[in-house]
């Protein structure tokens, strides 16, 4: 289906310079389609997922149908989630930037109901809202219901999920049948939305797009095999791998989102967490600094992630695999926009492999298989890209004064012009150990077997959780005693009276040297390397 403008869809200027003005031009499928039908007067039920701009769908022709001249609720839209009250709220202001006189409000649960009733007794045109607040304010009669014209269902299909299907039929008695247009949006078509349709909407127009403009071609989906304890460090390892230049990670719970944050945040990641109970400024907050490039990456559940619209993302982690199939299209989908390609990758263990085999039929898409790679790997990328900014060096800097000083310690010393880029490389890369080269060829230390895994060593520290530590004091702690970057650091597992620390094998000796006087939090810390047992 080719694309329309906007500008061919007979529009209010108005509209037409709030929709430039937000860098859209060309209509998305679902849009094309909803906006004549629903600006027809008739009833609409549009078939379509999250990400696919239906907010715009029925906000624009809203927009035409409000008098302007009338403070009377006209149009009332429901939502199942106050985020996505408030998202849509805050994408129909900004469609009716130019129009004046417009008022939109959202209501929902949460907030308190007596400041809601002061601003509904000042008169909004258009009411978004959840249906158990809606309901409570129309049976207080602060919400009134003669001059409202249209009634729109969004994420219909989540409303029912969350067990609103009562509050919704109650909410459509209320509103006068006659002149009524019914619009309702859905990802999917359960039966309970067939029976609402039939019973609330008449010769409505069916509009759907289909599935195959959802799943996404220019994303590589990889998924490896990982142990729960072990998702941290495979996580950390793609990331520094990959260096995506944004990414975001999904979880499945508000927990795992805090405790990988931290994780992240205290291995010297810019990271940042987003779930339903962040206070909006904080929410708000997150995302300009993700937007902006300040935080990096983004640890997200579903809901908290709906207002998401970033088009550089580079990379989406599936930390937890999606509870449901349909979200394992909405969570890669914020990655390959714009044309650019992207990558998602999922984490599964053992039996998760029969989900993704699910999802993998319902978007017809193939997921590869993918080994995890190992340290080496990382440590040669890491170097591939250094060689690539010093490729970028040598043709734009001017370096004469440097070739002068190399020059002079290849004469002056024993060595090769080569041997110093090597060295070079090996400090651009963080490797450098000078601890380690002198005394680790006396066998002291059998790194072998403190149990870690490959190029690791396991270290045992003498504190705990009972000592009110977290695994971020002692992160920062080693980081900041041994100056080796935090984000190298790999598992950290605290028991009550001891801890666990593995670093690459390269800065073990540094990190036994530098803790011999260490203390935290006034407490002196004893730092050795692990046995097996």
């Amino acid at each position: 289906m080719e694309t329309v403008r906007f500008d061919e869809l007979d529009l209010y200027p108005q509209v037409l310079r709030a929709i430039k003005e937000m860098g859209f031009e060309e209509a998305t499928p679902i849009q094309s389609r909803a906006i004549p039908a629903v600006m027809s007067g008739a009833d609409v039920i549009g078939q379509a997922q999250t990400g696919t701009g239906k907010t715009a769908s029925f906000g624009i022709p809203a927009l035409h149908k409000v008098d302007v001249n009338s403070k009377k609720t006209q149009i009332i839209i429901l939502s199942p989630t106050r985020e996505l009250a408030i998202q849509v709220a805050d994408e129909i202001r900004k469609l009716a930037k130019y129009m004046h006189g417009i008022k939109v409000l959202p209501v929902y649960g949460g907030q308190d109901i007596t400041r809601q009733i002061k601003a509904l007794k000042g008169g909004a045109q258009i009411i978004i809202g959840t249906p158990g607040r809606v309901m409570d304010h129309l049976r207080r009669r602060t919400i009134r219901c003669d001059a409202v014209n249209t009634v729109i269902l969004d994420e219909a299909d989540e409303m029912l999920n969350m067990g609103f299907r009562e509050d919704i039929e109650t909410i459509l008695e209320y509103i006068p049948q006659e002149d009524r247009q019914t619009v309702l949006f859905s990802a999917t078509m359960p039966k309970p939305i067939l029976e609402i349709t039939k019973k609330y909407q008449h010769d409505a127009i069916t509009i759907k797009v289909v599935k195959k403009e959802l799943t996404v071609p220019s994303i590589e989906q990889y998924y490896y095999d990982v142990k729960r304890k072990d998702k941290t460090e495979v996580l950390t390892r793609l990331l520094d791998y990959y260096n995506p230049k944004l990414s975001l990670v999904f979880c499945n719970t508000k927990k795992m989102v805090d405790e990988l944050t931290d994780a992240l945040k205290g291995r010297g990641y810019l990271a940042e967490g987003l779930h339903g109970d962040m206070k909006q400024v904080q929410r708000d907050r997150v995302m300009k600094a993700f937007r902006t490039g300040r935080v990096e990456i983004l640890i997200a559940t579903d809901v908290a992630a709906r207002g998401i619209d970033v088009d550089d993302v580079e990379a989406v982690f599936n930390y937890d695999i999606p509870q449901d199939d349909e979200y394992y299209v909405h969570r890669i989908g914020r990655t390959g926009r714009a044309g650019r390609t992207g990558r998602a990758f999922t984490f599964v263990k053992g039996k998760e492999v029969y989900k993704l085999k699910d999802i993998m039929r319902y978007c017809k898409t193939k997921v590869l298989a993918m080994p995890i790679p190992s340290s080496d790997d990382v440590a040669q990328i890491k170097a591939e890209k250094v060689m690539e900014g010093i490729a970028a060096i040598i043709e734009n800097e001017n370096l004469r004064d440097m070739i002068d000083i190399i020059e002079r310690q290849v004469n002056e010393a024993d060595y090769t012009a080569m041997d110093i880029a090597a060295a070079f490389l090996k400090q651009a890369l963080g490797q450098v150990n000078l601890a380690n080269e002198e005394d680790d060829g006396d066998g002291s230390i059998d790194w072998d077997a403190t149990g870690a895994e490959e190029g690791m060593v396991r270290l045992f520290v003498n504190v705990g959780k009972k000592d009110r530590l977290k695994p971020s004091n002692i992160l920062g702690m080693i980081a900041g005693e041994s100056k080796i970057p935090g984000k190298v650091v790999g598992a950290i597992d605290m028991y009550d009276k001891y801890t666990f620390v593995e670093v690459p094998r390269e800065y073990g000796r540094t990190v036994l040297e530098a803790m011999k006087n260490a203390k935290i939090k006034g407490r002196a810390v004893s730092v050795e390397p692990a046995n097996q047992k």
